[in-house]
């Protein structure tokens, strides 16, 4: 059953309407960054948790949301650059590309110490693998 609402232009409800939706929207998109930039932050502390992608996450969801918070991250001397690169051409720096290749393998020899079982190291070096490939696939920033 379909129920199809007439209102006028005027209607309490409407306005109500116009006004929840990008409400709503944009709590979802502050949530979303303030929860990636957390990520993020523990990335920074944690070899396990990557750090830019959050961050990348973060300043897109704030561009949504919060615009101030987006230009803070955007100004940010350690951030900032990973941001612009990103967003302007997709890029990631070569130190970058290294520092996370470096942290998939001492993640991985952490495992084999650990002696995981072989299953669950075949599915961590396919994923790492998947993860290595698109990294160095993106083009370093230009200089």
């Amino acid at each position: 059953m379909t129920i199809i609402f007439h209102l006028k232009e005027s209607s309490a409800l409407r306005i109500l309407l116009n006004e929840a939706v990008p409400t709503a929207r944009r709590a979802f998109w502050l949530f979303l960054g303030t929860s990636a930039l957390g990520l993020g932050a523990l990335g920074a502390v944690l070899p396990i948790l990557p750090t830019t992608p959050f961050v990348i996450l973060a300043a897109f969801s704030f561009g949504k949301s919060a615009p101030r918070i987006q230009a803070t991250l955007e100004s940010n001397p350690v951030f900032g650059p990973v941001i612009t690169d990103w967003r302007e051409s997709g890029a990631i720096a070569p130190r970058f590309k290294l520092l996370s290749i470096a942290m998939m393998a001492g993640v991985f020899a952490l495992s084999l110490a650990l002696s995981v079982s072989v299953p669950v190291l075949c599915v961590q070096a396919l994923c790492m693998a998947g993860a290595a490939i698109f990294i160095l696939g993106r083009p370093s920033p230009a200089a």
